[in-house]
């Protein structure tokens, strides 16, 4: 019976794998200038239907998550959320990464005194050479994440067909990638300690140290711990999230009033990625449909109404 990683052990599998889907539609971080180093003049909100990605994927290389999340929602919206991290009623547009529920536990975790050597030595019990178990629970992790996807309805069809391309490209990638090489793995888990200590978050804090820092003081600070992690996903494994979003084609399908429809391709884990997605105006700026959605969703749940304002209609 081939060998099961213990919870513990598994934070060097998940987090690669799953981390490295930030490059697909829901957001990654780069490894351009650090946060609050702006390269260009402030990003203003979209004014063509194709821009609604591009200031974004700016914003995501720039390490600007705090105007990332302007940028991706109206102006209103964006207010509404502001006090919802302040209330802890939200915690979009953290909602866009696989991992989101996890980064308290992963900060606190890399907190913990001797962190780096006892992720090694947990990595070393459970992973150092043991490609074959890697490669059957990351065809495992693919094949739940298919069915996942497939199945909740959170997704869009849109969604559905993106991600799914999405998991096939980044399976292939960590099947491919040295997981199990100790090497790899004592650089990477040093890079993400000393990152989580300077993010200044308190892992043992959990939520509520997001509800103090609030949604700007938190994405500050996450992002370049983010893009640290991204950057080791580069460094150490081959993966890199920069080439994916720098070399996307966006391009109008459709537009019909205040909506319309881009056709997005670029290439994950040297794979081609070829994707529809939804984009909506918004108060003569464009937006991401899903991403308003979702917005709206995160704090439709946090105060347990059962309905969503309809910001996304014309």
């Amino acid at each position: 019976m081939p060998h099961r990683p213990s919870a513990a052990g598994r934070i060097a599998l998940v987090a690669l794998l799953c981390l490295g889907l930030l490059a697909c539609e829901r957001g990654t971080p780069g490894h351009g200038a650090p946060i609050g180093v702006a390269a260009k003049p402030p990003a203003r909100a979209a004014r063509k239907p194709a821009d609604a990605v591009n200031v974004l994927r700016d914003r995501l290389l720039a390490r600007d998550g705090a105007g990332f999340a302007r940028l991706a929602v109206p102006p209103a919206l964006h207010g509404e959320l502001v006090q919802g991290w302040l209330q802890g009623r939200s915690r979009w547009p953290l909602d866009e990464l696989p991992l989101d529920a996890r980064i308290p536990k992963m900060l606190a975790s890399l907190q913990e005194k001797n962190a780096e050597s006892k992720l090694m030595a947990t990595f070393r019990r459970q992973f150092a050479g043991a490609d074959r178990d890697i490669d059957q629970a990351i065809r495992t992790l693919v094949l739940f994440g298919g069915e996942y996807v497939q199945k909740e309805a959170d997704y869009t069809p849109e969604e559905r067909e993106h991600v799914a391309q999405a998991l096939v490209a980044v399976g292939d990638w960590a099947r491919a990638a040295p997981l199990s090489d100790p090497k790899h793995a004592q650089a990477f888990f040093g890079a993400l300690v000393a990152a989580a200590n300077r993010s200044g978050i308190d892992g043992k804090a959990g939520n509520a140290a997001y509800a103090v820092l609030g949604m700007q003081g938190s994405l500050n600070r996450l992002s370049p711990f983010i893009a640290t992690l991204l950057a080791q996903l580069r460094i150490q494994y081959g993966l890199d999230a920069d080439a994916s979003l720098r070399g996307m084609d966006v391009r109008l399908l459709e537009q019909t009033g205040d909506t319309a429809r881009l056709r997005l391709r670029y290439t994950l884990a040297g794979q081609p990625i070829d994707a529809i997605v939804p984009v909506v105006r918004i108060d003569g700026h464009w937006y991401l449909a899903d991403f308003v959605r979702r917005a709206e969703v995160s704090l439709a749940a946090g105060t347990g109404e059962t309905g969503v304002k309809n910001l996304t209609s014309p």
